[in-house]
């Protein structure tokens, strides 16, 4: 793939573009399977686009009102423009200049970063499957939320794929993408997300996949590895808005989400209502938990047939593997977004062999990719 900006050294995010794909690909799995050091029945990866994949852009807000850009910052602190980044589908690269445009006539200044002044810090639009747009402000304070709310009906016919707006305020001067306090300002506050087999409701503030069409064939990898476990009972530990357990929903089989996230919680119950009241066999065995996921395993009397865990990059940490070890469950499957702390997770748990995996292209052009593997108890 070729970028403009890459070439004109504007932006090196993506620090592996200028190696071929198939490269990048083999380097990974090679990375991977180092790692894991041990014999595994790898699938082969999963392979994503090369470009327009990232149904998510996090958005830095530079310059000035009349001339404000969206993008990064480059070392000075000043704003470098990406509107026409490939990595964007077109249904995100065309809300960009709309949005550019409504900072100006709104007057949102520009927040500078060096100079620490100004108002709006970030926008964050992410894309639905179905070419919905959810667009959210970043903002140092509640000063522009009045002229926000005055020009939003222009904002909203200018871009009519948009259906929800919120402003978010993130008063301090931090190196962080967004504060706690979130006000949605159109009727709708959630985006539904059309992976197939299941709609997923996405809230402002929960934790999706940035490439959708990777994300579709990681929760059907799962699933597809949950039913020929056989397994009668599922906890999703870390299940965000529900992904993998709403994939996993089957007759008879009860399956329970845990994520600390109310919010997410809550998209994923409303998506687990409007299966059941679809006549989806099994939706109705599915509860979701807003809690702590190493907390709540440990509270529990009895482990279930399998254990899905989908944690941060910092992995699930020593007291959930260790939990996990004593358990006696006898499947796990583990989505990472980190090898390296997946394969430390996996050395606390010796008990639990990795017996399947496959690698899948997140995040092409960069050194990151996401990686599932299938844990089975062995006999001591």
């Amino acid at each position: 793939m070729r970028c403009a900006y890459f070439d004109s050294g504007g932006c090196r995010s993506c620090t592996l573009i200028e190696v071929p794909h198939a490269t990048q690909i083999a380097t990974k799995q090679a990375h991977l399977e180092g790692l894991i050091g041990r014999p595994v029945d790898w699938l082969p990866p999963l392979v994503s686009a090369e470009s327009g994949f990232r149904a998510k852009a996090k958005m830095v807000v530079g310059g000035t009102v009349d001339s404000p850009t969206v993008g990064i910052l480059d070392a000075a602190g000043r704003g470098v423009d990406l509107r026409d980044c490939p990595l964007y589908p077109p249904g995100l690269t065309a809300s960009f200049p709309v949005l550019a445009d409504f900072i100006t006539r709104a007057g949102l200044t520009p927040y500078d970063v060096p100079a620490r002044r100004g108002e709006l810090k970030h926008v964050i639009v992410t894309l639905s499957p179905d070419g919905e747009v959810m667009a959210r402000l970043v903002l140092r304070s509640t000063e522009s939320l009045t002229r926000i709310r005055k020009h939003l009906p222009w904002l909203l016919e200018r871009l009519p794929s948009l259906a929800v707006v919120t402003a978010n305020i993130l008063p301090v001067h931090a190196a962080v993408l967004e504060g706690e306090r979130e006000d949605v300002l159109t009727s709708r506050d959630s985006l539904a997300m059309d992976m197939g087999d299941v709609v997923l409701h996405l809230r402002p503030q929960s934790f999706f996949q940035t490439n959708t069409a990777v994300a579709r064939a990681l929760y059907a990898q799962v699933a597809g590895w949950v039913d020929d476990a056989g397994a009668g009972s599922v906890w999703d530990l870390y299940c965000g808005v529900g992904g993998f357990a709403l994939h996993c929903v089957a007759p008879g089989r009860t399956v329970v989400g845990v994520e600390v996230s109310e919010q997410a919680i809550e998209s994923a119950r409303l998506s687990a209502a409007e299966m059941a009241n679809a006549g989806v066999a099994g939706a109705d065995l599915a509860s979701f938990v807003a809690a702590d996921a190493t907390t709540w395993a440990a509270e529990q009397g009895r482990a279930p047939d399998l254990v899905i865990v989908n944690p941060p990059r910092r992995g699930i940490g020593a007291d959930l593997a260790s939990w996990l070890e004593g358990s006696g469950v006898r499947t796990v499957v583990y989505s990472s977004c980190n090898a390296v702390t997946l394969a430390r997770d996996l050395a606390a748990m010796p008990s639990l062999r990795p017996v399947r995996g496959r690698l899948l292209d997140m995040f092409p052009h960069t050194e990151h990719y996401e990686a599932v593997v299938l844990l089975e108890r062995v006999s001591r």
